[in-house]
């Protein structure tokens, strides 16, 4: 049915212009997609042959358990930790970025809530943070991968548990970014992360997701990168180079009771901030990247698993997770081995580093692009009412740079992704497509075509 709107929108034009308003239908299949030849140049500096000096740097260090060695410069975790704030500083020295690098320290008593901490111990997170060029502009997007590494038994802090995969795949990701971005100013703040401790509970992404929650931060956006180095399955070898997944809660771990009531009212179960993101970071990379795709699951992380980006969706910030289409279980958390003729063990050998390559450009398209644009727009909301015609109102974003114009999107009910989109330059639209059968949402254009996440409508008389 979809097919048919651009056919509704012709005959229906009176009702919009009513609302001096001018909607510019663009079908998918007819609609230029907007490419950034800035972006598509930083896409094609990241390096594979970075990717793989990082890993084998990391895997190197023999352990990076949370509970290893700090002293030591050449194993254990402090020794990693500081080779990757050495990184990150190395990259900001050599650009001459605005980019701020700290490790980030954090205490831990044993509990009930920390079972795998079995004593007082100090923690630390490798934080860089590039500055947004833009005072005005409070945005914050965070990119992270952990830092920490296991055996089979979870607290063995001395056994040799490279890591390779798990995940220094993530933190190679997220350094092979700082190095490409931190070339460039962007409006907007960029975090990248490598944590400690998600092995003995997310207990760095904790940390971290706290700390930004009590500062207010504008966090728009946190893309998780966990175990992005594999393309072989274990049991069935199948192989796959071409996909990697993207995970997103459905229903938010963390509602208002404003918000909770707006979901309930909209039937909106699968639009989730998180979701949200998750399709803008399917939809704005494959513009750019032709043999290489996102696959959304419906889900929050593998089945009766969990992730870094957890402790961020249950404070109610944006959050993904990128993870591999096909999982080794030889390699993960498995102590280094060899059992009739099977090699077990998280070693960098095992590591596709192109594949990791191309998930860290499909974060770098995400990111730039979300930096790109303008903040999204606020309070959207649509008018409660019997009819067949559907009222939106939006503001205009408090911070960054002032959108150009905004995109409606619709799309039938029971579809996944959005199907068409209309252009607004103000900030009211009235559609002729009944609530009952369509979902809409708005998101900000800047000048140059970049757009924001889209924003779901909140129902009001």
């Amino acid at each position: 049915m979809i097919k048919y709107l651009f056919l509704f929108a012709v005959i229906l034009t009176g009702a919009a212009q009513a609302q001096q308003q001018k909607p510019v239908p663009l079908q998918p299949e007819k609609g230029k997609a907007i490419i950034d030849t800035e972006i598509a140049s930083m896409t094609r500096e990241v390096s594979g042959d970075s990717i793989r000096n990082y890993i084998l740097k990391l895997a190197a260090f023999g352990t990076r358990h949370s509970l290893s060695d700090t002293v030591s410069n050449i194993s254990g975790i402090g020794a990693a930790r500081r080779w990757v704030a050495g990184k990150f500083r190395q990259f900001a020295r050599h650009n001459r970025a605005n980019m701020n690098v700290v490790l980030d320290p954090f205490s831990l008593s044993p509990g009930p809530r920390a079972p795998r901490i079995p004593y007082e111990v100090t923690m630390k997170n490798v934080v860089a943070t590039l500055k947004g060029s833009d005072p005005n502009d409070n945005r914050t997007i965070l990119v992270s991968g952990h830092l920490d590494s296991r055996n089979s038994d979870v607290m063995d802090s001395v056994g040799n548990a490279p890591g390779a995969n798990d995940d220094a795949s993530g933190v190679a990701v997220v350094l092979e970014l700082a190095r490409v971005l931190s070339k460039k100013k962007f409006p907007c703040t960029i975090i990248f992360m490598a944590v400690q401790g998600e092995e003995q509970g997310l207990m760095g992404a904790r940390h971290m997701a706290g700390k930004l929650k009590s500062d207010a931060a504008n966090v728009i956006a946190m893309l998780n990168n966990d175990i992005v180095g594999n393309t072989v399955a274990s049991e069935t070898d199948e192989q796959n180079e071409k996909t990697v997944r993207i995970f997103s809660e459905m229903i938010p771990a963390f509602e208002t009771d404003d918000q909770r009531a707006a979901r309930n009212a909209l039937r909106a179960e699968n639009d989730s901030p998180s979701r949200q993101l998750a399709r803008y970071i399917k939809e704005t990379t494959e513009v750019y990247m032709k043999d290489f795709s996102a696959t959304l699951n419906a889900r929050p992380d593998r089945f009766l698993r969990g992730g870094d980006h957890t402790p961020f969706s249950q404070l109610g910030f944006a959050a993904v997770r990128f993870t591999e289409f096909h999982e080794n279980f030889n390699r993960q958390h498995q102590n280094v081995r060899k059992e009739d003729g099977i090699q077990y063990g998280d070693l960098p050998e095992f590591v596709n580093f192109s594949y990791a390559a191309n998930v860290a450009r499909m974060n770098l398209i995400a990111i730039t692009s979300m930096a790109k644009a303008p903040a999204p727009p606020e309070t959207v909301k649509m008018k409660i009412n019997l009819g067949n015609m559907t009222h939106l109102t939006w503001s205009v974003p408090h911070t960054g740079q002032k959108p150009k114009g905004y995109y409606v999107l619709v799309r039938e009910t029971w579809q996944p992704f959005w199907e068409t989109k209309f252009f607004y330059q103000g900030t009211t639209a009235a559609l002729p497509f009944s609530k009952d059968n369509y979902f809409f949402a708005v998101q900000s254009v800047g000048d140059h075509g970049h757009v924001s996440v889209p924003v779901m409508p909140i129902p009001q008389r």
